[in-house]
């Protein structure tokens, strides 16, 4: 299934808030099922939001090379 935004938009913050986005560096359950849950309920009315996993964050910037992704790897 296609997201409705693209990836790169994404990473660079664009075309969506930045509220509505969340980066994080692994599989942490309990900070990923924390993030779903206030998306869901979506007490903001912001209409939901993107958790990426395997993205490391600095001062709310994604920080690249994305994890997993070799850097020699031009498509991120």
């Amino acid at each position: 299934m296609a997201l409705p935004i693209n990836i790169e938009d994404l990473l660079r913050k664009q075309k969506i808030e930045s509220n509505r986005i969340e980066f994080k560096k692994g599989w942490n359950p309990d900070s990923i099922y924390h993030s779903i849950c206030a998306f869901a309920n979506d007490f903001d009315n912001i209409g939901g939001g993107y958790i990426i996993v395997g993205v490391e964050e600095q001062n709310g910037i994604a920080r690249r090379p994305v994890k997993g992704i070799p850097a020699t790897d031009h498509t991120m």
